[in-house]
């Protein structure tokens, strides 16, 4: 089959097209014919050597979310058959014309989504679902701030926190971004090259807070916060060390979390997908929400993909479409 692989790590111009092994699939797995696959910004950290492969996972080949069709199965599969339309979360090899993947992380793709549109959702699903719901808690009612508002991850959870009753508001980089999470339903986007976000949001009642940014964002978070509030970490791109009053936080009753996915095992990305399958895809299935494509790419283009996303110049997602 043909790859994307990354031949060296660093710049976009690591990944190139190799001819590698079709998977085999173990037992629980089922092997995918690709159509498309979702490009993320673990993806990017990979190429550069900074986020490795989990043990048992293709070291050198990127994706972390496909969609495509069932082309075999492994011994123990139940619920899927060759012919089946399914989305998948995988550990990596998503990159690749065959990928493999348990039968527990994979979807059924709603008829109303092509392969590209669900190649896009089970990393960023997945990733908003436990963190934003399960670990943030968020409720009817509550108000959510998003940063990076127009990406992948963003645009996802303004969509799926406002489809749940939520006030959400989003950060972003520019007036067409801020424009554009509210068009999502944020009720207002804040440009952070222009306005202090802070500030903005200041007598606001902030009850669940997503954040990438890490510690130069902290104690404006403990601004914002409202007593019983939750700061949700998924990155933390700008520092990760931070000091703070500790009787501050048991005064206001505050829940500092946060989690990465791809490390995590079997039975918790099994549980997870039945949590999304059950809340999300309904939302999918009628239109409620879905995901935001701004470019799709060739296999081969994986590079050129890659210095799209650095650059930060998209809305949404960026996708590969293999066949």
């Amino acid at each position: 089959m043909q790859a994307a692989s990354i031949t060296q790590y660093g710049d976009a111009d690591g990944l190139s097209i190799q001819r590698r092994p079709v998977p085999t699939p173990r037992a629980k797995e089922v092997l995918i014919r690709v159509h498309a696959a979702g490009i993320n910004r673990p993806d990017i950290f990979q190429r550069k050597g900074n986020y490795p492969a989990p043990p048992g996972v293709v070291a050198d080949i990127p994706g972390l979310e496909v969609a495509g069709v069932v082309e075999a199965c492994g011994a123990e599969v139940k619920r899927w058959v060759p012919g089946d339309r399914v989305c998948a979360l995988l550990g990596g090899g998503g990159y690749a014309e065959f990928a493999a993947a348990d039968e527990a992380h994979c979807l059924p793709i709603p008829a109303n989504l092509d392969f590209v549109e669900a190649a896009c959702l089970p990393e960023t699903v997945f990733t908003v679902w436990h963190n934003v719901f399960q670990r943030g808690k968020l409720q009817c009612g509550e108000t959510l701030l998003v940063h990076g508002g127009s990406g992948g991850i963003g645009t996802t959870a303004i969509q799926l926190g406002t489809a749940f009753g939520a006030r959400v508001y989003a950060t972003a980089g520019t007036r067409e971004k801020c424009d554009f999470c509210e068009q999502l339903g944020a009720v207002a986007g804040i440009n952070y090259h222009e306005r202090d976000f802070a500030e903005e949001l200041a007598g606001e009642r902030i009850d669940v807070i997503l954040d990438s940014i890490g510690a130069p964002y902290f104690e404006k978070h403990l601004s914002l916060l409202a007593d019983e509030g939750r700061l949700v970490f998924i990155n933390a791109v700008a520092g990760k060390h931070v000091q703070m009053n500790i009787i501050a936080l048991m005064q206001r009753r505050l829940t500092f979390t946060g989690s990465t996915l791809r490390s995590r095992d079997n039975a918790f990305k099994a549980t997870l997908r039945e949590a999304v399958e059950n809340h999300v895809w309904p939302l999918v299935e009628k239109g409620a929400f879905k995901p935001i494509i701004h470019q799709v790419f060739p296999l081969a283009a994986a590079s050129d993909a890659h210095r799209l996303m650095e650059s930060g110049n998209f809305i949404g997602k960026l996708a590969l479409e293999v066949f």
